[in-house]
């Protein structure tokens, strides 16, 4: 019921922009176009059939609001769910409509707000206002909400000029419309020439705090569930839940704490250098959060209770709560100011029965004295009749005894009436004055509080730009050491390598050495070999040259066993041999130097080796 109360206050506007000729009717067309819309933004199936049903051409003339309001009701209203639109998509469109016909601000004033913030005061105006068509807001509403953006702002409300707006005869009778209350803000004389941001800024926490039940905002220090950081967020307080968010901006959510009767705030202890920590205890899990002093963790504890204890008491909105104890107190004020009234004409009209009581006392009187002036006149005339009235006249004189004492009496009786509401009108005159002292007091009280809010507010300030401080030094701090430890494993990791490449060097010299030993190893044989192999040629030489010697005449053939010794050939006779025999040779010697070169080697790499110079693969 509430929802349907805030969307008709809305619907209300949108109804009543169409109807151009304020005669309290719309044409069909027009509706049409309105209804359709309507359930565009509430997220709600469009059923034309039944709107042309309910606008029939055939029916004469446009509708009256009275007509629309059970298709309205049927198709539209009964269908709407809570939560499954967004109510400022259906304010928007009502404030497009009314503001064409309606609002006309002086564009050349620079006191003009701009449109963003003129929505929120018509949304503003809209959830203050009475539940009565057209929509007013009374004074003692316009004044609490021009205070809550006047202490958004940190500044006093100017209760001068809101005086001599509420002065106003059309503002006395009906109370403020909305046109009048935007003109209001629009002429500059409540803000006192504030800069506009200043003023948006404001609007918009009063449009969040009072329209989206937002109970309290602020950055927080919290503990992770799973890594056990702290990490600061941003959080949002509503009366079903807890939501934070990585900054301001409320972009990016990073979870959302619904809260319940389950629920409990506690006031923790300061550690792992965390002070001013409480924590929000739930089913299943316990949120650790750290405030930046003692006075916002109090009230953030406050508002997380306040929203608690909403939800035990079935209440969604708070704000829409204290209005109806706001209505509630006003209507006991005028019951008392009713009371008081009747008890002072009671007290009027007891006044002038008593003087009434008095004038007929003194006509009583004046004609008593009458009365014996004529007896004294009519004396010596009636004197012959004086035995025959004296028993009437005694009787007369008795009775007007009789009536004299019962007037005493009843005068007697009215006088102390009288007496004791003078006493009652003492007393009430004491009572105000109490209550005029006990006004003056909290005055005071406020103005005190109001200053030491100021002192304070500088205080705050002061420790965020040294905690700013604390933060950049703590971050360069943690940049050093990163960059530190960086160099540290660089540094780790080159030893490392040349740990692996001094490794790598020992077991290649090591196989290095191995090849030269089975190098050497082989070279040595081959020597051997080739030794053998010259000695045997070289025997064999003697032996060829012995043989191909010609023998003489006369000589004797040697015999076989010394044949071979004396053996010899001449070279200059056999160039072919000559050619063998010197081939062999350069083999020999091409053999010898591949002998030292391989030797040479072998000591070049080991050379290298131990000075550290080999390339290693």
């Amino acid at each position: 019921m509430e929802l349907r109360a805030e969307l008709l206050k809305s619907i209300w506007y949108g109804f009543t922009a169409l109807d151009l000729e304020k005669s309290g009717k719309v044409s069909k067309s027009q509706l049409k176009v309105l209804s359709h819309n309507l359930c565009t933004v509430l997220c709600i199936p469009h059923d034309p059939v039944a709107l042309e049903e309910h606008f029939r051409d055939d029916d004469d003339g446009p509708v009256s609001s009275q007509g629309y309001m059970p298709y309205l009701t049927k198709y539209i209203l009964d269908k709407v769910e809570e939560g499954c639109f967004n109510k400022e998509n259906v304010d928007e469109l009502c404030w497009t409509l009314t503001a064409k016909k309606n609002y006309r601000p002086d564009k050349s004033s620079i006191a003009v707000l701009p449109d963003k913030d003129t929505f929120r005061l018509w949304c503003l105006f809209n959830f203050l206002s009475e539940d009565k068509y057209p929509l007013v807001m009374v004074p003692d509403e316009v004044e609490y909400l021009l205070k809550k953006i006047c202490m958004a702002m940190s500044i006093e409300l100017n209760c001068v000029e809101l005086e001599d707006f509420i002065s106003q005869d059309a503002v006395q009778q009906k109370g403020f419309n909305v046109w009048v209350f935007l003109d209001m803000m629009n002429s500059g004389k409540i803000t006192r020439g504030i800069d506009k941001s200043i003023i948006g800024m404001a609007i918009e926490e009063v449009y969040r705090e009072i329209v989206g039940d937002v109970l309290k905002e602020g950055y927080l220090w919290k503990k992770g569930q799973l890594r056990r950081s702290w990490k600061e967020r941003w959080f949002t307080l509503r009366p079903s839940n807890l939501a934070y968010y990585t900054g301001e901006d409320r972009k990016d959510c990073q979870g959302n704490i619904v809260l319940d009767g389950n629920c409990c705030v506690e006031v923790l202890p300061d550690r792992d250098g965390k002070r001013c920590m409480f924590c929000l205890k739930t089913l299943s899990k316990t949120y650790e959060m750290s405030a930046s002093d003692t006075k916002q963790r109090q009230e953030w504890t406050t508002a997380i209770q306040t929203a608690i204890r909403l939800h035990v008491e079935g209440k969604t909105s708070l704000h829409k709560d204290l209005k109806l104890k706001r209505r509630e107190q006003r209507e006991q004020r005028e019951k008392r100011h009713q009371a008081k009234e009747e008890e002072l004409q009671r007290l009027r009209a007891l006044q002038e029965e008593r003087e009434r009581k008095l004038a007929e006392l003194e006509l009583l009187k004046e004609a008593q004295k009458q009365a014996k002036e004529l007896l004294e006149q009519d004396e010596l005339r009636r004197r012959q009749q004086h035995e025959q009235l004296q028993q009437a006249l005694e009787i007369q004189l008795r009775e007007a005894e009789e009536a004299r004492a019962s007037m005493q009496v009843e005068m007697a009786l009215k006088e102390e009436e009288a007496e004791r509401q003078k006493k009652r009108i003492q007393e009430l005159e004491e009572m105000q004055k109490r209550l005029e002292e006990a006004l003056q007091l909290e005055i005071k009280a406020r103005l005190d509080e109001e200053a030491f809010r100021y002192a304070q507010t500088g205080l705050l300030a002061e420790e965020e730009d040294k905690m700013k401080a604390l933060m950049r030094l703590q971050e360069e701090q943690e940049e050093y050491i990163l960059k530190t430890q960086r160099e540290k494993q660089e540094l780790k990791q080159e030893m490392e390598n040349k740990s692996r490449a001094l490794d790598e060097a020992q077991r290649q010299l090591e196989e290095v050495r191995a090849n030269r030993y089975r190098v050497d190893q082989d070279v040595v044989a081959a020597q051997r070999k080739l030794r053998q192999a010259s000695t045997n040629v070289k025997h064999w030489n003697v032996q060829m040259n012995r043989l191909m010697r010609p023998i003489g005449p006369g000589e004797k053939r040697p015999s076989l066993g010394s044949s071979f010794s004396a053996f010899q050939i001449p070279m200059q006779r056999d160039p072919g041999l000559r050619i063998r025999m010197r081939s062999e040779e350069k083999d020999e010697e091409s053999k010898e130097n591949v002998d030292n070169s391989t030797e040479l080697e072998g000591d070049k790499r080991l050379s290298q080796v131990s000075n550290g110079n080999m390339d290693i693969p």
